[in-house]
């Protein structure tokens, strides 16, 4: 590998417009935005939490036993990306390897995989020419910790075991050289692969040499910050993040990672799941802030999503349908209006306003925008929304009246996201707000 190229594929990325840009192949991941993340092991045979091997200390020779049970004869990698397809999702990222340590590929340097359980197949090979063939990028999840691997030293951090099993070897060395063995073979027997996703470093180790052979080996990958070095995107997890919520635009990529299920990110048996307009809100959150979003499912012992699973999926899909184009093309524009229970976007002079929040009025207050749009669409039904310029009680010392938006039939207001389009003349395009919304 050049210098030029390594520099290019590890510079950080330009902000413009309030997007990022990294302007070189990587720029397929700011374009994309929403991501089907799966979370599938052997975990989902019994449903478990895909962490119980470590949370309920369960014994590894149990724990493997699992392996020659699994034979998900439903398993269709096009009837994922069908569903993923339909929703507006626009790339996968695919667990390859969790924390049980089980590979989902016919990897050279474990007998622990699929392709030594009674199903016999390579799920990874599968699902890379489902991808290829329909032009669907491919990431891959990879977990550092490994909890079959003899030589990974366990100390009792987060994700481990209190200390290692009886019989282990663990030796550091020895693991990282079985994982850099791995990491190179996915990144060479599967095609191109567009985003690696590591997870679980208790023990931040440090080592900017492996990412930057997986760039050699795949040029165009995005790489997310919890692997050896800081990566290419930040990974905020579970509406967790506080400073993802407050603020109005990303200033570095982001993929915001969620789970339809609260407890579980993989098929867990009694999972108590998200409600819809949780998760739709937490989608127009983070992609009218200008980051990526990445849904969690995970399929069942069989290789189906559960019924309540698709339902979910189905939901999001028909909101995305009628509402989406608030996130095509568009920039973040928040910063418009003093209206913190909203978010907005922008495409030309057209300003979509999403109600992200429970709302506890009626009316959509867009202060200080003090002009009335040429038209006012709500998205969600296609009908026309009153919009006003009001002088209110509360601005009587400014004595300017600010636009308001009237009169969203309560069932949209109170069973899912409203968004709203405004279109305004083209001086408002130019003006508004010292000019945040020209293209220059």
């Amino acid at each position: 590998m050049s210098q030029e190229t390594l520099s290019a594929n590890t510079a950080k990325p330009l902000i413009h417009m309030g997007r990022s840009h990294y302007g070189d192949g990587r720029d397929w991941f700011l374009e994309h935005q929403f991501g089907l993340f799966i979370h599938w092991g052997l975990y989902a045979i019994e449903g478990w939490q895909e962490q119980d091997i470590w949370r309920r200390d369960r014994k590894r020779e149990e724990y493997a036993d699992l392996m020659k049970r699994f034979s998900p004869r439903s398993f269709d990698p096009d009837a994922w990306l069908d569903l993923a397809e339909s929703i507006g999702m626009k790339y996968l990222c695919f667990t390859a390897k969790h924390l049980e340590g089980f590979c989902l590929w016919d990897t050279k340097y474990s007998s622990f995989k699929s392709t030594n359980t009674p199903f016999g197949r390579d799920i990874l090979a599968e699902i890379a020419e489902a991808c290829h063939r329909r032009n669907f990028p491919l990431c891959l999840y990879y977990s550092i910790v490994d909890l079959h691997h003899p030589a990974y030293p366990h100390c009792g951090r987060r994700w481990e075991y209190a200390s290692s099993p009886e019989g282990d070897r663990p030796d550091k060395e020895n693991y990282m050289a079985y994982l850099k063995l791995q990491v190179e073979e996915l990144c060479t027997k599967y095609g191109t692969i567009h985003g690696f996703w590591w997870d679980a470093n208790p023990a931040e180790w440090e080592d900017a040499t492996i990412n930057a052979k997986i760039r050699e080996l795949q040029p165009g990958i995005v790489i997310n910050n919890r692997g050896f070095d800081s990566g290419d995107f930040g990974t905020p997890e579970r509406d967790w993040d506080v400073e993802d919520e407050s603020t109005q635009v990303f200033d570095q990529p982001v993929e915001a990672c969620q789970s339809l299920g609260s407890q579980s990110w993989g098929y867990r048996f009694g999972e108590d799941y998200y409600t819809d307009k949780h998760l739709i809100r937490s989608i127009a959150r983070v992609r009218a802030k200008g980051g990526n979003y990445l849904l969690n499912t995970g399929p069942n012992a069989d290789g189906q999503l559960g019924l309540e699973d698709t339902r979910i999926l189905g939901a999001i899909g028909k909101w995305m349908r009628s509402c989406g184009e608030a996130f095509e093309q568009t920039l973040p524009c928040s910063g418009l209006t003093v209206n913190p229970d909203i978010v907005m976007t922008r495409r030309g002079n057209i300003l979509y306003v999403i109600l992200y929040r429970e709302p506890t009025i009626r009316s959509v207050p867009l202060k200080p925008i003090d002009c009335l749009p040429m038209s006012a669409v709500l998205l969600n039904t296609g009908a026309e929304v009153d919009c006003r310029l009001d002088l209110l009680p509360w601005d009587h010392t400014e004595e300017t009246a600010y636009l308001r938006i009237y009169n969203l039939p309560l069932n949209v207001l109170n069973q899912s996201v409203p968004v709203i389009r405004l279109e305004f003349n083209e001086d408002f395009a130019r003006q508004a707000n010292g000019g945040l919304l020209e293209e220059r």
